[in-house]
């Protein structure tokens, strides 16, 4: 999932002078830096990297049979006096991804509204770009299976933002913030075009009635965003009603996860400019109130001033970044490596290879992730700037386009997902996921070794001169 650049001013406060406790300074001191590590992409990348290796280890040991007993678990999930039961690789495919998805709506929400698709003109280009990264890795996957496993042809086209932003951050400053910019608008779109794909093309056959039901929970999520409702219990609530109605429509559930995301609110229902005035004279209520010679217990009036601020300050931020910052860290740290883990189960004892390796599957996902990609993400690129249709960052020079068009190569998430949809031969799924977990390898090591290249050869012709 896509990663802003934010600053956590929380992270750097001068907490000594209002927290009296040095144990309770040390506690909140080190939240501070437990959440700055948990908001570290190049971490968050690490442990999904941790969770697939691990994976494909078990998965060729004897413990192999074990953990594909644990994956048929049954799970219950409740709604009222609704049960549904559910295998606990279900659960984590089609339950906690639709979390993943809400978390890729807000990224999209995001952009949307304060992001760089508020400008169309800004953002034509690497959408355009995600357009090319999306057409020829299908079109390569789509000539060497023609007339067989073809349906397969969206394997290839997903980049995974997580993992490309994880492996762009091991290139420090040699990556500019604007390619980064531009990389991570290019990825939403990205995104948005695999939901397009996952919606249209691989969904089961179509439910009408819970269809029916799934749109009415639509409209209600919109009534309560057009009512004004700011607070985040009732979303989540009927947003787990549509998860059920999109479960048995045959339309993928994990999208209501993105319809989720749209319809939370990004708006304060404070009066902001009103704010720091209402604070200071809360303030003073507060000094006038509070009685230093008698236990904080006792000073009812004094505590529940305090828990109005807290409850006002809380509302000040929007309910969809409310819902960003309660479900992030479960998303980069429980839900993504936990999906690698059980869908990167990739037994190769007693397997051909060279059946694997020489597989049209294998051979379309690959090229068309370690090739495909990059061909469409820089052709796309250049030829736009050439056409004089936009203009690139000043910063942005070639090496920075082709690298990023390299990176894009990096799938994982949603290739994986989208191969659990097109292949039901054992055979099939397993030459998609080797040729997806392989081509992700390469193409995060060839951008890395292109762009140091690159600098190397610069900074020879600097010597030069």
């Amino acid at each position: 999932m896509a990663k802003r650049d934010t600053h956590n001013p929380s992270a750097t406060m001068n907490l000594k002078p209002i927290i009296s406790e040095s144990e309770v300074l040390k506690r909140t001191r080190m939240r501070h830096r437990m959440h700055q590590v948990t908001e570290n992409s190049v971490i968050a990348a690490g442990v999904m990297v941790l969770a697939t290796l691990a994976a494909v280890l078990v998965a060729n040991t004897p413990a192999a049979d074990a953990v594909q007993t644990v994956m048929q678990w049954p799970v219950e999930l409740r709604l009222g006096d609704l049960v549904g039961k559910l295998s606990f690789e279900s659960c984590v495919n089609d339950f906690l991804m639709a979390i993943f998805f809400l978390e890729v709506g807000i990224e999209l929400k995001y952009e949307m509204v304060v992001g760089h698709l508020r400008y169309p003109r800004q953002a034509m280009v690497p959408m355009l770009a995600a357009v090319g990264g999306v057409a020829v890795p299908a079109i390569i996957f789509t000539c060497p299976n023609w007339g067989g496993a073809s349906h397969g042809w969206a394997v290839p086209i997903a980049t995974d933002i997580a993992f490309a932003l994880g492996v762009m951050s091991l290139a420090g400053e040699r990556v500019v913030p604007a390619t980064k910019v531009f990389f991570q608008t290019l990825a939403i779109a990205d995104d948005i075009l695999a939901i397009v794909v996952l919606a249209l093309f691989y969904g089961q056959s179509p439910n009408i009635a819970w269809c029916a039901a799934s749109g009415i929970v639509v409209v209600v999520l919109a009534w309560l965003n057009h009512a004004k409702v700011y607070s985040l219990k009732p979303y989540l609530i009927i947003g787990f009603a549509l998860w059920v109605c999109m479960y048995n429509s045959g339309i993928h559930s994990t999208l209501a996860g993105v319809i989720l995301a749209l319809t939370l609110p990004v708006k304060s229902d404070v009066k902001l400019l009103s704010l720091s005035d209402w604070l200071k004279g809360q303030s003073r209520e507060l000094d006038e109130t509070y009685d230093e010679d008698y236990a904080i217990l006792g000073q009812r009036e004094f505590t529940d001033s305090t828990y109005q601020i807290e409850r006002i300050l809380h509302r000040v931020t929007p309910p969809l970044q409310r819902a960003q910052r309660y479900f992030s860290t479960a998303t980069n740290f429980v839900i993504l490596p936990l999906f690698a883990f059980v869908n990167a189960q990739v037994r190769l004892v007693g397997v051909d290879m060279a059946a694997v390796v020489s597989s049209p599957i294998t051979r379309g996902i690959y090229f068309g992730a370690v090739l495909g990609k990059p061909i469409g993400i820089i052709g796309v690129t250049l030829l736009l700037e050439k056409l004089g249709f936009a203009q690139l960052p000043r910063e942005m020079d070639t090496v920075q386009v082709v690298t990023m068009g390299l990176m894009g190569g990096v799938g994982f998430t949603m290739s994986i997902l989208l191969s659990n949809l097109a292949f039901a031969e054992p055979e099939q799924v397993l030459a998609a996921k080797c040729a997806i977990m392989a081509a992700s390898v390469t193409a995060a090591i060839s951008g890395l070794a292109f762009l140091h290249i690159a600098d190397a050869v610069r900074g020879s012709r600097r010597s030069r001169v």
